[in-house]
């Protein structure tokens, strides 16, 4: 079973930065693959960022140059820098024994979501 558990989500104006975190509760799951992703109220939950158990990443085109992901031991980072009023939304974390990809239904276990607010 894995558990996770995301914090650093706050308010920021347009242009600021963010580091989102993720905690995988339980033993180092190196080979594990992980994803953020973000739904905003009354949209799809869509794909942010990926990274594989190879440490290979894929990321949203919308958020490419400006968001970084990675991972440290048992923590998995979100990065976002140059944030934009539409980046607003609940962002989670996942993780899948699979291929790490941007599309939720690959993965299996999640993150309750931290809130990002972007606003002027």
């Amino acid at each position: 079973q894995v558990q996770l558990e995301e914090s650093g989500g706050g308010s920021v104006q347009p242009g600021g930065s963010l580091r989102l975190s993720c905690q995988i509760l339980g033993p180092a799951f190196t080979s594990i693959s992980m994803g953020w992703f973000r739904q905003a109220p009354g949209k799809k939950r869509e794909g942010v960022a990926a990274l594989d158990g190879d440490g290979s990443t894929r990321y949203a085109d919308f958020v490419k140059d400006r968001f970084t992901i990675s991972k440290e031991k048992n923590t998995l980072y979100l990065q976002m820098n140059d944030l934009k009023v539409e980046d607003t939304s609940m962002y989670f974390c996942a993780a899948t024994w699979g291929i790490a990809t941007l599309e939720a239904e690959y993965f299996s276990y999640w993150g309750q979501g931290t809130q990002v607010t972007v606003s002027s």
